[in-house]
């Protein structure tokens, strides 16, 4: 049997899924015939913890699809799989650059791996199950900046750079074990997570997973859907045949940020799941604003989104400018080594012993000059960037607390799915690029729509929406 939860923003889908995962324990199903497949690692992780009592070295398939091929193929180990600084070598072999954002993303999905055109365009053929030239030639790209020539070359050379080194990518497991069928493990039951992200490569395992397994539980919202740039299929989730449920109550979202939420989904042309989803009993704040100085950060937790990194950076060097400390993905807004060794030296300087390792520290930020007790760190550290101590130090005036995780955290829409805080800033900004990509098809306007779906509902409270001058770059909600 298969069942299906459209579970929006707040409403319990992944709870449904333990729930249903620690009742089939109860009645007697043994842990090694349970599968729950979430989209990243951080999400399986999450679903073990919430598994306790249980240990989680007991829930061996608690895990993503990609790492049920590593675990299930019996040819791959650690070494054979890919890694960012393969991606790096590669990429000067053929005289190409590449950001490989999971060094700092290790917790997102595999979607959000490159930045480069020619590394999308190659994964998303892998993903959609088409070849590389059928996927060029859809040209969902900016064809100024990819040709076929190219993207050949490259595709051609990744392939022998692979084979040689004996290499796999997270998308050739799934291959593999799809492939070899009789390697997968039958289960009584296997819950999904996230299912609307799935892309047609993952749809034929699970469907392999179907014919091997009693029951299947899926639990996504195809208004959340926002990985189709990158080959998911949120219309084989909307369409796959299943007892359904809708979740309908919220346990996140206030009045105001639910009514905000509508305007995007709102607008959606193409396939899409009716629903609606209630509030919790709190009123919230949404408000448009236009200047970040319009809102005192200086206390509260908050989410600061956009949907470019071009846009992200801007709104980094104000936060700067203005002393506040903040996180990303790429870690704490300040070096946290010349943290240290402030600290450090100011204890130093008040008659504290140091240790070899914490004096080598110091010594990176003042070289060989000879400190001095009533000399301060910012006068010592000379060869610090100036930039950098002038940034500390007004975090330090601001008395904000450097110990603790920062209260704001700066991200893209895309990077923070899944995430909630109190307070959020959205920045309605689109840029040239997107407008362009989403003028190509209904498609990438839906998806558009999602993306900002997204958005507004990372908002547990208050919404507060950046808006800019040029009123043709920013969305309109």
């Amino acid at each position: 049997m298969i069942y299906k939860y459209y579970g929006p923003p707040g409403t319990g889908k992944t709870y449904r899924l333990i729930s249903r995962a620690k009742a089939y324990i109860r009645s007697g199903t043994p842990l090694d015939k349970i599968g729950y497949f979430a989209f990243t690692k951080k999400a399986a992780g999450e679903a073990k913890e919430r598994m306790l009592p249980i240990s989680p070295r007991r829930l061996s398939y608690f895990r993503t699809l990609h790492s049920l091929g590593f675990d299930c193929l019996d040819n791959i180990n650690q070494d054979n799989v890919m890694q960012p600084y393969h991606y790096e070598e590669f990429g000067k072999k053929v005289n190409l650059q590449i950001k490989y954002y999971d060094r700092y993303n290790k917790d997102e999905s595999f979607y959000l791996g490159f930045e480069n055109p020619y590394f999308q365009i190659i994964h998303k053929a892998v993903n959609r199950c088409v070849t590389v030239r059928e996927e060029f030639d859809l040209e969902e790209h900016d064809t100024k900046n990819v040709n076929w020539k190219t993207l050949k070359h490259i595709h051609d050379n990744l392939i022998e750079y692979k084979n040689k080194k004996n290499l796999f990518d997270f998308n050739d497991m799934i291959k593999m074990l799809v492939d070899t069928s009789d390697k997968i493990p039958s289960f009584d039951v296997v819950f999904i997570d996230e299912a609307q992200d799935l892309s047609p490569l993952q749809w034929k395992l699970y469907d392999i997973l179907k014919a091997k397994t009693k029951d299947i539980y899926l639990a996504g919202d195809d208004d959340q859907a926002i990985f189709e740039w990158a080959g998911a299929d949120v219309r084989r989730f909307i369409q796959e045949p299943a007892k359904e449920r809708i979740l309908n109550k919220s346990k996140r979202i206030s009045k105001a940020v639910q009514a905000q939420s509508t305007i995007p989904i709102s607008n959606i042309i193409g396939l899409r799941k009716l629903k609606k989803y209630y509030p919790r009993n709190e009123k919230g704040i949404c408000e448009d604003i236009y200047n970040l100085d319009e809102i005192d950060l200086t206390k509260d937790k908050w989410f600061i989104l956009t949907r470019t990194v071009s846009k992200l950076l801007t709104i980094q060097d104000m936060l700067i400018a203005k002393g506040l400390y903040f996180e990303s993905n790429r870690g704490k807004s300040i070096k946290t080594r010349m943290y240290t060794a402030m600290n450090n030296y100011t204890a130093w300087c008040k008659g504290k012993e140091l240790t070899e390792e914490e004096i080598k520290d110091i010594k990176d930020f003042t070289g060989e000059y000879k400190w001095k007790p009533d000399q301060n760190w910012f006068q010592a550290f000379r060869i610090a960037e100036d930039n950098d101590k002038e940034y500390l130090l007004h975090l330090l005036e601001n008395k904000e607390d450097l110990e603790k995780p920062a209260r704001i955290w700066l991200s893209t829409i895309h990077a923070i799915k899944g995430g909630e805080q109190d307070n959020v800033i959205l920045c309605l900004d689109m840029g040239d690029k997107i407008i362009k990509a989403i003028n190509q098809s209904q498609n990438k306007k839906d998806e558009e729509h999602r993306v900002w779906y997204v958005g507004t509902t990372r908002a547990r409270n208050n919404l507060y929406k950046l808006k800019l001058n040029k009123n043709r770059k920013g969305y309109q909600l």
